[in-house]
């Protein structure tokens, strides 16, 4: 299989949130991507992308028209986006309905219900299905969290249970 380079997109989300001891809260820094990457012996090329560090729940419309600009405008065909769990469905669909119809992008968005910085985070192993996933798709928009695949209009975050699930 001919190895293709990964777009990394970041927008922050709980997969990035860090706890602030002094604050007592979980805010934003850093992306942890990078030493995610380098822990896991990460092979393929990769180029990081790191739009902004904002909670879902607080992202505007402007903010999720600029990742699907980002994302459609991105020379690597191969993209994962980071994004927070609350809204990740809502602009999934809004990059899906902005695909021109000719467009060859395989777009993959993944986060975490745990911060990758705190104890039993699913962010390592979000991010791996979503590294997986993007290189053997079909060209389209999906959303792989707890080890499954959705397309992105098939797929609703259920809060009750803290998974996704398809519809």
């Amino acid at each position: 299989m001919e190895e293709r380079a990964i777009r990394i997109i970041t927008t922050g989300g709980t997969f990035d949130k860090h706890y602030d001891a002094v604050k007592g809260e979980l805010t934003f820094r850093e992306s942890h991507l990078p030493r995610i990457l380098n822990q896991s012996r990460v092979t393929l090329p990769i180029h990081l992308d790191a739009l902004f560090a904002v909670d879902s729940l607080v992202m505007t419309e402007e903010q999720r028209q600029r990742i699907a600009e980002n994302a459609i405008a991105s020379v690597e065909d191969l993209v994962v986006i980071i994004h927070g769990t609350d809204t990740m469905v809502q602009t999934a669909k809004l990059l899906e309905a902005s695909i021109p119809e000719s467009d060859r992008h395989v777009f993959v968005f993944t986060g975490a219900m745990i911060p990758y910085a705190l104890e039993e985070s699913d962010a390592v192993f979000n991010l791996g299905c979503a590294m997986t996933a993007v290189q053997l798709l079909s060209p389209g928009v999906y959303i792989t969290m707890g080890g499954r695949v959705y397309a992105a209009d098939g797929v609703r975050k259920n809060r009750e249970k803290g998974i996704f699930e398809a519809i």
